[in-house]
């Protein structure tokens, strides 16, 4: 029961905190978008499913915070804090993974692309392994008909955490340069093997607009190793 309160107590305060945080610490940064021309072509079809990959989650929800979106949130207990956090900066949040709450998140991101918003989703998914794609961004577009827009950040300095992805966090008073990637259009109707296709692509690209992003400050990748 202890355990139960403080859990409560934690996830109610910590995100709200986080995003008080985030939007003084980010307010210092200066900030540049790259590919704005890939991002107006992809809002041309009114709905996008935006894609990052996972270490880049924090400055991607502060810098998309003004877009009518939903994200994809693990439904793990520890997901209960990043949902918050996402909400506290006011997107819409669905709670799923690969392996539970799948095929339910599924018909809620294609709600969600119907009634008009974006969606987000982390590529690498809520456990990796890190910058290797999943399948679940290439089902909804598939589905949707909505594209894929690849998105990656770079910071002139930043940390990063200790954790299976390597979460980036850009420093206060750092530069940081946005890019948007060329908008992937998925085919409907595709089987097994045009989904690996896809999902190869979807990976592909990210990884390219991830390496362009990092080496536009010098730097081989986001944990600087």
């Amino acid at each position: 029961m202890k355990r139960g309160v403080l859990y409560r107590c934690s996830v109610r305060f910590v995100p709200f905190t986080i995003s008080v945080i985030l939007r003084l610490w980010f307010a210092t940064c200066r900030i540049t978008e790259h590919g704005s021309e890939h991002r107006n072509k992809a809002d041309a079809a009114a709905c996008i499913v935006a894609v990052f990959w996972h270490y880049s989650l924090l400055y991607v929800f502060y810098h998309l915070r003004k877009d009518r979106a939903a994200v994809l949130v693990s439904a793990s207990e520890d997901g209960e804090y990043i949902a918050r956090l996402a909400q506290c900066l006011q997107f819409a949040t669905v709670r799923g993974s690969s392996n539970r709450r799948g095929l339910l998140a599924l018909k809620e991101l294609l709600k969600y692309l119907a009634d008009g918003y974006h969606v987000g989703m982390v590529g690498d998914g809520s456990q990796g392994p890190p910058l290797q794609a999943q399948a679940g961004a290439v089902l909804l577009a598939s589905k949707s008909g909505a594209p894929i827009l690849p998105i990656s950040w770079s910071a002139s300095k930043s940390f990063t955490f200790k954790s299976w992805d390597r979460t980036c966090v850009p420093m206060p008073f750092s530069k940081i340069d946005f890019f948007y990637g060329e908008p992937i259009y998925i085919p409907e109707g595709l089987d097994r093997d045009g989904i690996e296709r896809q999902r190869i692509e979807v990976e592909q690209a990210l990884n390219a607009l991830y390496q362009r992003a990092w080496a536009y400050h010098g730097k081989k990748n986001h944990y600087h190793d």
